[in-house]
C-alpha cells in the first residue's frame, strides 16, 4: 500500500514504526554508528545550485519533496545492498559527466540492471536525498502506515539538532529491522537461445559509455615495482545442452560433405550453428574466440547459396554441373591482405571440386569484365569493396549479383576502420530494401561484449541469427596476462622496465619448458629483442636454459643454418633464439618455421606477419610493446584491438597442450585501454560528409528524407538509441523520440550543406532533393574528403606549372597523418640540397635557416625545375606540406631513402599521391581547364612511372642500364619517332653501342605510343564549324607492351591554352590502324579567333604527347540566314478548302480543321503547281499537308502518276498503310516499289512509294538522256535526312524530267538555310516556306541536362535518377519513352529506371498503375513469347526494337496504349519505326558505339547521334493535345550546338562529293557513253544539290572562294582522273 505524504515525513523523521516491536533504542547500534567515518554527502557542483536542498528540518517544517517509490527500493533488493549504499552516493554526488556516471552505475549494479542504472541516473536528485537519509544502513525503505493513535504519529515539537539526530538514529535501526526485499519481481530479461556464456549473463555485457565491460570472476590484479599485472584466467567450459551433439559429416548431403574433406565431425560450434547457416537464409552474427572454427561457418553459407543456385532436374549429374555459377557473386570481405590471400588459397582448394571460382580483389588490383564473369567468390577488404560498390559499372556490377556478404572481423567497428564497414553494410542493406533483392549477411567476430548491438546493426534475429560463444569454446584455454609498464611512456625508464619485464615473463615459461613467441612491431626490433633477451639470460645466468643443444636435430639444423647468410640469425640459433619478420628471404623464414615448430627454439621474435600469415602457435605469446608505426596517420599509434586478437590465437598448440598464455606488455597509462576498450561506440560521425556523397553519387541517396532512412541502417543509429550522451543527446531525447527523426535529420541537413557549401553536391531549397556535381561524383569515385576539396578550391586555377600541381596535391588532407619528425629532418634538409627536387616547393614551410644553424648549403646540387644556385641551401623544413612535397618529389626522382618511417611516409605519399591527382584531373578536365590539365596529366603518369617529364621518353621502357644511359648521353635531343625512322645498326652507332642493343632500343622506340594527326574543316552554319580530326596510330603494337589497348586524351583547346572547347577519351587497340573524331566548336557571329589547337596525350605514357595548331584567319564561314517564313495569325481552314467533293469526304473523318502552318502554306502548295519546299518543326503536320496535295492532285486528273521518295524503309511502310485507306474507295493504285518497276507506268491512277536507295538504282541504271515526261507530282519527303542516295536519285530524276511539267514538292524537318534546297528542287520564293522550330502548334518543353561522366555504363548509371524525375513529370499516369543508345543497354537502364522508382515511392509494382488489375495483367504477361517481358512489363515498364518478335512488339505497344506500361524504353536505332508518341521523351545520352568489320578486324568507334535523330525524337514529344516535354542528356560540351539547331534549324549539306556513289555514276556514264565531254559531267552535276553548296558553303567542300563552274572543273578532273585510274586497272 503506497504511503502518503505524512506517513513518508514520519518515515524520514523516524515517528513511524515499521514492525511491532520497534519500540526501544539499542545503544549499541548508536555507539556503532557514531564511530564511522564522517562522510562528506555534499552534491558536485554540476548540480543545480539555485534549486534548494531540503534538509531534515526543512522536511519536518513542511516542504513538499517527490520521491518516486520504489526504486531505491529496488536497488536495495538486489545482493549484497548493503554494501552498496557509500559506493553509490560516491558516485552520484560526484563531478564526472552523466555519461560516466553511469559507466560506473552500471559496474556497481551489474551488467543486467542496465534500465535500473538509467532510472537512478535519471533521478539522480532524488535518490542521493533517500539514500542521505538512509546512511550505511544498507536497507531500503519499505512502506508502512502511519498509526495518529501513536506517539510517533504525531509531529515533534523538538526541533534541535540534537533531537534530529536521535530521530534520524531511530529510524536506521527501524531500516535495519525490515525486510530485504519488497516482494516485487523485477522484469525478467530476454533468453535468447544462442548464447553460450560460462557466466551465464546474457546481453551487452558492456557499460554505455563503452568504456568498461564486467571482467570475468578470477580476474585478480597485481601490484610490482615495475609493472602491474591483470591475470584473467580461463573461462569455464559451458555444458552442452540437452539435445546437442556433434554432427558427424558423413550425414551431411553430397554438397556439404564434398567441402569438408579429411573432417570426421563438425565442431561443437560448428554443429551448433549448422541449422541455422546451411539451412536458412537468416543474416548471422558468430561471435566467437580466434580458431573456434568460424571460417568453416562462413563455408557453410556459402554452400547454401551454392545449393539454391543448383539446378534439380537431373538428380544423378555430376554437382559441379549442377550449379548456375553466372546467377550469383559471394563477397568475402577480410580485414588484412594477408587474411584475403589466406581465405582464397583455402577456399579454393576447398571448392575446387565444384569449378568454383575465388579471386582476391584487394588494393591497387582490378578485375576485367571476364574475370568478374568467371567468378563466384571475391575476397576483399572493407576499403576495396566500399570503393567497388561506389561504382556503378564494372567492378561495382558484382554488387547487382550479390546474394551473400561475409564480413570477417566485424569488431573492428571501434576501430576508425569501422566507419567503412558501416559504409559497405548500410549500402547493402540499402540495396536489399530499394531492389527488394535477397542478400544475406554474415558477420563472424570474436566475443566482443555488445553482441546485441551488433546483431541490431546487421539486421540479425537476436533470437534466430545471433550465435555467440564465450571464450570458453577457444580450442586451448587462454590465460591472458595484461601487464601495465611503469615509467614515462617513451622514456629511457619505461623501456628499461618493458625489457626487463619480457625477459622475467619469457624467462619464466622457459623455465616451465614452453616456447614463446615474442611479437615486436619493425623488423629491426626482431633482433633487438632476441639479443636483448640473450643479454639478459647471461647476466642473470640462465642463458643455458634457452639453449636446446640437446634437441636430437639439433645438430641438423646447425649445418642448414649455417648455409643462410643471415649473421644475426646464425648468432641467435645458438642459444635458442630466432628471428622471423617479412624482410627476410622466403628460405630463411622457412627455416625458421620448421625450427620452432620442431621445438629446435625456445624464443621466436617476430613481427605481427607471422601471426596472419602462417599458423605457427606456441604455448605463450609475448606482444611486447604497443607502439606501432601507422604509416595511414604517420604517426605511432595503438596497437589494434584485431591485432591483439590475432596474436593471442596463436597461443596454445590444439591438440597438444590443455593451455595457452597470451602476455601484452604496454605502458601503464593504456593498461586500462586494453582491458576496457572493445567494440562499442560508432565511428562513423566522423566520415559522414563523405560516406552521404558516395551515397548521393551512387543514387542510393535522392533528397533528406533517403538520407535519414540511410542512417537508419548504420550502427551509429543503434548506438545513438543506447547511449544518446555519448553523441551530444539528453537522455530524454530517445523517450521522446524512439527513432531519433530529429537527431538523423540534424546529422543529414548539416553534412548536406557542407557537401553543398564545397559545390559537391547541390540542394533543392523546396523539394530538399539532392543532385550530385561533377565535383562530389569525382570525389566520391576517387575516395577524396570533403576538407581535401576545400583546401583544393583556393589554389586551383585554369592555368598551373608542375611545380602548382605538386604545392596544391601536397595540401591534401589525406596527407595530414604524414607528420614532421625530428629525427628525420637531417635526411630531409638533405634531400633538398640533392638533384632530386626539380620543382619549387611554395609550400609555406621551408624557410631560410637562422644564424648559427647547422648549414650545410655548400652540398647542393643543381636541378632542371628549382633553385638554380644550390636549391635547398640553407633551408628549414617546418610544416608537412613541405615534407609531403619533398617525398613526391624524391619518390618521382628514385631517391634512396634511408629512415625507415620515411619510407613508410613516402610509400603513403605516392600511393595516395596517385589516386588524388588523378582526381584532380577529372576536376580539370569537367571544367575544361587545358592547361592545367595537361600539367596533371604529367605529373599523374610521373608519380606512376617515377620518371620525371623531361626525362627521356624511352627510360619507360624494360632496356638495359648502359642503353638508357647511353641513350640520355648521346640522343637525349633526338624525339623518339626520329629513332625509330633509323636502323638498328645506325642506331647502336648513336648510342656508341653494338647493334644489338640497338635493336632493343629502336623496338622500343617503333612502341611508343604516337599518332599522325590531320584535319578536315566543315562550317555547319554561320556560327557552328565542325572540325574532323583524322588520327593515324604510328607505333607497332606489342601485347606486352600495350596490353588490349591504349587510350589517351583528344580535345581542342582555345589559341591561348586555357580552356578546352571539346574533348573525347578515346584508345586504339591492335586491330585499329586509324580513326576519325568529329567535333563541333562554335564560332561567335561568324568571328573565327586566329586559330585553335589540336591536343593529342597519351593516358600512360610520358612525352607520348602532340599538338597541332589550326589556323582559322582565313576561314570563311557561310553568311547567316535570318529570312524565315513568319507565322501568322489567320484563322483555321477547314478541308472544304479542297474544292473537291470526293476529297473532302476522305478527310472528313481524320481532321475538322487545318493546323496553322497548314493553313497558311495551303493555297500555294495544293491549288498551284509551282515547285515548293515545306520546312516545319516535326509534328505539325507535313505528312498530312502532303497527303492533302497528294489527293488532290489524283482526283483531279483523269490519268495520274504521283511519285514518294522517302529516306527510310520504315517511313515508307507507315505512309503506304495511310495512302492505302483511300486507294481501293477512289479507284486509285497505292504500292511501293524496290525493284525495277520503279518508274513503270500503269494506265489509270498511280501513288507509288519508292525509297531513295531504291530510286538512286534505278535512275543510274537507265540512260541519262532517256526522258520522262508522264510524272505528274515528285513528294521528295525528310529531306532533313537527304544522303548521297537520296540526292543522287532525285538529282537524276530531276534531269530526267526537265523538259516535262513534272512538280517538285519537298518536305523537311525546319533547316538552318533552306534557301539552296529549294532551289535545288526549282522552288521560287513564293514556293518556299520555311518555318522557325519554335513555330508549332503545341507545346513543347525542351530540358537539357549534361554530364561530364564519359561514354560508359556509368554515365548511365549517372543518368538513372534525372530520367526517373523526368519520367515524373507527366501528368497523372501518362506514358514516357526513353530513348538509349543501343539494346544492350536497355535492360540495365530499365533496371535502374525501376530501383530508383523503388526508392521513390516503395512500391514493389514501380511504374504499373496503382489500380491496375492483376488478372488482367496475368493475361497479358502469359501472351509474351519471350519471358524476359514479364520481369519488366509487371513493373510497367517495356521494350521496343527490331530484335523482338513481332507478336511482342505489337504487345508491348497495345500495353504502352492502354497505360499498363508507362514507361518504354527504344534504342536509338528504333526511333524512327516507333508509331507512338508521349508527353514525355527522354534521350539518355547522345553517343553510340559505331562498330565496324573489315574481314575478321572490328573496329569500334564513338559517334554522336545525328541531328535528324535528335529532330526526330523531339518530334515524338510533341501532343496534339495538352503539352509535351523533350529532356535531353548530352555531354556538356555537346549542349551548346545540340541547343542551337533544335532551336534555330537543322544545318543540311551536301553529301555526295564525299561517297563513292558519286565516283561510281560517274564511271558508269562514261562507259555508257552517256557523258562523253567536261561539259556533259558540269551539265549532270549542276542538277545536284551539291552544285548549289559549293558556292553557298564552300570551306566544307575544301574548295576555295571562287565561281562554282572553277570548282565544278575540278571536281570533274579528279572524277575522270580515278576513272581513267580505276580502268587502268581493269584492264590490268
Amino acid at each position: 500500500m503506497a504511503i502518503g505524504l505524512s506517513g513518508h515525513l514520519d518515515n524520514l523523521l523516524g515517528l513511524a514504526s515499521t514492525a511491532p516491536d520497534a519500540t526501544t533504542e539499542d545503544d549499541n547500534s548508536i555507539s556503532n554508528w557514531l564511530s564511522q567515518p564522517v562522510i562528506d554527502w555534499s552534491v558536485s557542483d554540476d548540480l543545480d545550485e539555485d534549486e534548494p536542498w531540503p534538509s531534515v528540518l526543512d522536511v519536518f517544517a513542511g516542504q513538499p519533496e517527490a520521491n518516486p517509490p520504489g526504486l531505491v527500493a529496488e536497488v536495495m533488493s538486489l545482493p549484497n545492498a548493503h554494501d552498496l549504499v557509500h559506493p553509490l552516493l560516491s558516485v552520484l554526488s560526484s563531478s564526472h559527466t552523466n555519461d560516466q556516471i553511469y559507466g560506473e552505475l552500471v559496474d556497481l549494479l551489474g551488467f543486467d540492471q542496465i534500465d535500473l542504472a538509467s532510472s537512478v541516473l535519471n533521478q539522480r536528485r532524488v535518490v542521493v536525498k533517500e539514500l542521505v537519509q538512509l546512511g550505511e544502513s544498507g536497507d531500503k525503505p519499505a512502506a508502512s502506515t502511519s498509526k495518529p493513535d501513536t506517539p510517533s504519529s504525531k509531529p515533534d515539537s523538538d526541533l534541535s539538532s540534537q533531537a534530529a539526530r536521535k530521530r534520524l538514529e531511530r529510524q536506521l535501526k527501524e531500516n535495519a529491522s525490515r525486510p530485504l526485499t519488497t516482494g516485487v519481481r523485477p522484469p525478467t530479461p530476454e533468453i535468447l537461445p544462442h548464447v553460450y556464456t560460462s557466466s551465464g549473463s546474457q546481453g551487452n555485457i558492456l557499460s554505455q559509455s563503452g568504456n568498461k565491460f564486467l571482467l570475468p570472476l578470477g580476474t585478480t590484479r597485481d601490484q610490482n615495482e615495475t609493472y602491474e599485472e591483470v591475470i584473467i584466467p580461463p573461462a569455464k567450459p559451458v555444458p552442452p545442452k540437452t539435445a546437442e551433439r556433434l554432427i558427424p559429416v558423413p550425414e551431411l548431403d553430397p554438397l556439404a560433405r564434398g567441402c569438408f574433406p579429411g573432417y570426421s565431425n563438425l565442431n561443437r560450434i560448428q554443429s551448433i550453428v549448422y541449422p541455422t547457416a546451411y539451412g536458412t537464409n537468416e543474416n548471422m552474427l558468430i561471435c566467437a574466440p580466434t580458431g573456434a572454427g568460424k571460417t568453416d561457418v562462413a563455408m557453410l553459407t556459402i554452400l547454401r547459396v551454392l545449393d539454391q543456385h543448383r539446378s534439380k532436374s537431373n538428380p544423378q549429374a555430376p554437382i559441379a554441373s549442377t550449379i548456375n555459377r553466372n546467377e550469383f557473386k559471394i563477397i568475402y570481405v577480410a580485414p588484412m591482405k594477408a587474411l584475403a590471400s589466406e581465405i582464397v588459397r583455402k577456399f579454393s582448394k576447398r571448392l575446387r571440386w565444384l569449378s568454383v571460382s575465388v579471386r582476391e580483389l584487394t588494393g591497387d588490383m582490378q578485375m576485367t569484365k571476364a574475370e568478374i564473369a568467371e567468378t563466384q567468390i571475391i575476397v576483399t577488404t572493407p576499403e576495396k569493396w566500399d570503393v567497388v560498390t561506389r561504382k556503378p559499372t564494372g567492378e561495382g556490377e558484382i554488387a547487382s549479383a550479390l546474394k551473400l556478404l561475409i564480413i570477417d572481423e566485424v569488431h573492428l567497428l571501434n576501430e576508425e576502420r569501422g566507419a567503412v564497414i558501416e559504409t559497405i553494410v548500410a549500402r547493402t542493406l540499402r540495396q536489399v530494401e530499394s531492389s527488394q533483392s535477397v542478400i544475406r549477411i554474415l558477420g563472424l567476430s570474436a566475443t566482443l561484449p555488445n553482441y546485441v548491438d551488433v546483431a541490431e546493426f546487421l539486421s540479425v534475429s537476436p533470437k534466430k541469427g545471433l550465435f555467440y560463444f564465450d571464450s570458453s569454446f577457444r580450442p586451448v584455454p587462454l590465460e591472458q596476462h595484461f601487464l601495465g609498464i611503469r615509467g614515462k611512456p617513451g622514456s629511457a625508464l619505461s623501456k628499461k622496465n618493458l625489457d626487463h619485464v619480457t625477459y622475467e615473463k619469457v624467462s619464466e615459461l622457459v623455465a616451465q619448458g614452453h616456447q614463446v613467441m615474442v611479437f615486436v612491431h619493425a623488423r629491426k626490433e626482431t633482433v633487438k629483442a632476441a639479443l636483448n633477451l640473450r643479454e639478459n639470460a647471461m647476466l642473470e645466468g640462465t642463458l643455458d636454459g634457452f639453449s636446446c643443444e640437446t634437441h636430437p636435430q639439433w645438430s641438423l639444423f646447425r649445418r642448414d643454418i649455417g648455409e643462410s647468410r643471415n649473421k644475426e640469425m646464425k648468432q641467435l640459433f645458438d642459444s635458442g633464439f630466432g628471428i622471423h619478420h617479412a624482410g627476410m628471404l622466403r628460405t630463411d623464414r622457412n627455416m625458421m618455421e620448421r625450427m620452432f615448430e620442431a621445438r629446435a627454439i625456445k624464443v621466436l621474435c617476430c613481427t605481427a606477419t607471422l601471426a596472419w600469415g602462417v599458423n605457427l602457435p606456441a604455448h605463450a605469446v609475448v606482444i611486447k610493446g604497443t607502439q606501432v608505426y601507422d604509416s595511414g596517420k604517420g604517426k605511432f599509434g595503438d596497437l589494434s584491438v584485431l591485432d591483439v586478437l590475432q596474436v593471442f590465437g596463436r597461443a596454445g598448440r590444439p591438440g597438444m597442450e590443455t593451455s595457452g598464455e597470451g602476455y601484452i606488455c604496454t605502458t601503464e597509462d593504456k593498461l586500462n585501454h586494453y582491458l576496457e576498450r572493445v567494440t562499442s561506440q560508432s565511428r562513423f560521425q566522423g566520415g559522414l560528409i563523405d560516406s552521404l556523397n558516395a551515397e548521393i553519387a551512387l543514387g542510393t541517396v535522392a533528397n533528406a528524407n533517403d538520407a535519414s532512412q540511410w542512417l537508419r541502417w548504420t550502427y551509429l543509429f543503434v548506438r545513438m538509441k543506447k547511449n544518446p550522451m555519448y553523441y551530444g543527446m539528453v537522455w530524454d531525447t530517445v523517450s521522446d523520440d524512439p527513432h531519433l527523426v530529429s537527431k538523423r535529420s540534424a546529422l543529414v541537413d548539416f553534412s548536406a550543406q557542407k557537401l553543398a557549401n564545397t559545390g559537391m553536391i547541390t540542394i533543392d531549397p523546396h523539394t530538399k532533393a539532392y543532385t550530385i556535381t561533377d565535383l562530389g561524383r569525382i570525389a566520391a569515385k576517387y575516395y577524396i574528403r570533403h576538407a581535401s576539396i576545400e583546401k583544393f578550391e583556393p589554389v586551383f586555377k585554369p592555368i598551373m606549372s608542375e611545380a602548382d600541381v605538386l604545392h596544391m596535391l601536397s595540401l591534401s588532407t589525406e596527407f595530414e597523418q604524414v607528420q614532421l619528425r625530428e629525427s628525420e629532418m637531417e635526411e630531409l634538409e638533405g634531400i633538398l640540397e640533392l638533384d632530386v627536387i626539380h620543382c619549387d616547393i611554395k609550400a609555406r614551410g621551408i624557410q631560410d635557416k637562422k644564424a648559427g644553424d647547422k648549414d650545410e648549403a655548400d652540398k647542393g646540387g643543381k636541378g632542371r625545375g628549382g633553385d638554380k644556385d644550390g636549391k635547398g641551401k640553407g633551408k628549414v623544413i617546418t610544416s608537412s606540406e613541405a615534407k609531403v612535397n619533398i617525398l613526391l618529389q624524391a619518390h618521382i626522382s628514385n631517391h634512396y631513402l634511408e629512415d625507415f618511417a620515411l619510407i613508410s611516409d613516402s610509400a603513403y605519399c605516392a600511393q595516395n599521391g596517385g589516386r588524388i591527382i588523378r582526381a584532380l584531373l577529372e576536376i580539370a578536365l569537367s571544367r575544361k581547364w587545358a592547361g592545367v590539365s595537361g600539367a596533371l596529366m604529367r605529373m599523374s603518369k610521373a608519380i606512376e612511372k617515377r620518371l620525371w617529364p623531361f626525362e627521356h621518353p624511352l627510360k619507360q621502357f624494360n632496356l638495359k642500364r648502359e642503353a638508357l644511359h647511353n641513350i640520355e648521353t648521346w640522343a637525349d635531343d633526338w624525339p623518339v619517332d626520329q629513332l625509330a625512322t633509323l636502323s638498328a645498326k645506325d642506331l647502336g652507332d648513336l648510342i656508341h653501342l653494338n647493334e644489338q642493343n640497338g635493336f632493343a632500343v629502336l623496338n622500343a622506340a617503333k612502341q611508343f605510343p604516337t599518332a599522325k594527326i590531320t584535319y578536315d574543316l566543315r562550317p555547319l552554319a554561320h556560327d557552328v564549324l565542325q572540325v574532323t580530326i583524322h588520327l593515324y596510330r604510328s607505333f607497332s603494337w606489342n601485347a606486352k607492351t600495350h596490353g588490349t589497348s591504349e587510350p589517351f586524351w583528344l580535345w581542342i583547346e582555345t589559341n591561348d591554352g586555357k580552356f578546352i572547347l571539346q574533348l573525347s577519351h578515346l584508345s586504339f587497340k591492335a586491330s585499329s590502324e586509324d580513326m576519325d573524331v568529329e567535333f563541333l566548336i562554335p564560332i561567335p557571329n561568324g568571328n573565327a579567333p586566329p586559330s585553335v589547337t589540336i591536343r593529342f596525350l597519351s593516358d600512360r605514357w610520358l612525352s607520348a604527347e602532340d599538338e597541332l595548331e589550326v589556323p582559322l584567319t582565313s576561314l570563311l564561314m557561310p553568311a547567316p540566314f535570318d529570312s524565315h517564313t513568319p507565322l501568322l495569325d489567320l484563322p483555321f481552314l477547314s478541308p472544304s478548302v479542297l474544292r473537291n467533293t470526293q476529297a473532302e469526304a476522305l478527310f472528313a473523318s481524320r481532321i475538322r480543321t487545318l493546323n496553322a502552318i497548314q493553313s497558311q502554306t495551303f493555297w500555294s502548295l495544293v491549288h498551284t503547281r509551282l515547285h515548293s519546299l515545306l520546312c516545319a518543326p516535326v509534328g505539325n503536320g507535313k505528312s498530312m499537308m502532303a497527303q492533302l496535295i497528294i489527293w488532290s492532285t489524283v482526283l483531279q486528273l483523269s490519268e495520274a502518276f504521283v511519285l514518294i521518295v522517302v529516306a527510310r524503309k520504315d517511313a515508307a511502310s507507315e505512309l503506304i498503310s495511310d495512302l492505302q485507306m483511300f486507294g481501293g474507295p477512289t479507284g486509285v493504285t497505292v504500292d511501293i516499289s524496290d525493284g525495277p518497276h520503279v518508274l513503270k507506268r500503269y494506265r489509270g491512277k498511280v501513288i507509288r512509294v519508292v525509297t531513295a536507295a531504291n530510286l538512286r538504282v534505278r535512275m543510274t541504271a537507265i540512260n541519262p538522256r532517256t526522258s520522262i515526261n508522264y510524272i505528274d507530282l515528285v513528294i521528295c519527303d525528310q529531306l532533313e535526312n537527304l544522303d548521297a542516295q537520296y540526292e543522287l536519285g532525285v538529282s537524276l530524276l530531276r534531269h530526267a524530267v526537265q523538259s516535262s511539267p513534272t512538280r517538285f514538292i519537298g518536305f523537311s524537318s525546319s533547316l538552318s538555310d533552306p534557301v539552296d534546297l529549294g532551289a535545288w528542287l526549282g522552288a521560287t520564293v513564293t514556293g518556299l516556306h520555311s518555318f522557325r522550330p519554335s513555330d508549332r502548334d503545341h507545346s513543347l518543353a525542351v530540358c537539357v541536362k549534361t554530364f561530364t561522366i564519359p561514354q560508359s555504363a556509368a554515365l548511365f548509371k549517372a543518368m538513372a535518377k534525372p530520367a526517373y524525375t523526368a519520367i515524373q513529370t507527366a501528368e497523372g499516369s501518362e506514358p514516357a519513352i526513353v530513348f538509349v543508345p543501343s539494346r544492350g543497354q536497355c535492360l540495365s537502364i530499365a533496371r535502374d529506371l525501376i530501383t530508383q522508382c523503388t526508392l521513390q515511392t516503395t512500391k514493389t509494382s514501380a511504374f504499373l498503375p496503382p489500380t491496375m488489375s492483376e488478372i488482367i495483367l496475368e493475361d497479358y504477361l502469359a501472351r509474351f513469347q519471350d519471358r524476359f517481358h514479364v520481369e519488366f512489363a509487371s513493373k510497367g515498364v517495356g521494350f521496343f526494337h527490331s530484335g523482338l518478335k513481332r507478336s511482342d512488339r505489337i504487345l508491348t505497344l497495345q500495353m504502352y496504349a492502354e497505360g499498363i506500361i508507362r514507361v518504354l524504353i527504344v534504342p536509338r536505332e528504333s526511333c524512327w519505326s516507333l508509331p507512338v508518341r508521349s508527353s514525355v521523351v527522354v534521350v539518355m545520352g547522345t553517343q553510340y558505339l559505331h562498330i565496324t568489320s573489315v574481314g575478321d578486324t572490328e573496329s569500334r568507334q564513338l559517334r554522336d547521334y545525328s541531328l535528324t535523330e535528335l529532330v526526330h525524337m523531339q518530334g515524338r514529344a510533341v501532343q496534339h493535345s495538352g503539352r509535351g516535354q523533350f529532356h535531353l542528356f548530352c555531354q556538356a560540351e555537346s549542349k551548346d550546338s545540340f541547343l542551337r539547331f533544335l532551336n534555330k534549324g537543322l544545318p543540311l549539306e551536301s553529301q555526295l562529293l564525299n561517297s563513292p556513289l558519286l565516283q561510281s555514276w560517274y564511271d558508269g556514264c562514261r562507259k555508257s557513253g552517256s557523258i562523253g565531254d567536261k561539259q556533259a559531267a558540269v551539265d549532270a552535276l549542276s542538277f545536284t544539290y551539291l552544285f548549289l553548296r559549293i558556292s553557298s558553303n564552300p570551306v566544307y567542300y575544301d574548295c576555295k572562294a571562287r565561281s562554282r563552274n572553277v570548282d565544278l572543273s575540278k571536281l570533274v578532273d579528279r572524277l575522270e582522273a580515278e576513272y581513267i585510274a580505276n580502268s587502268g586497272s581493269i584492264d590490268q
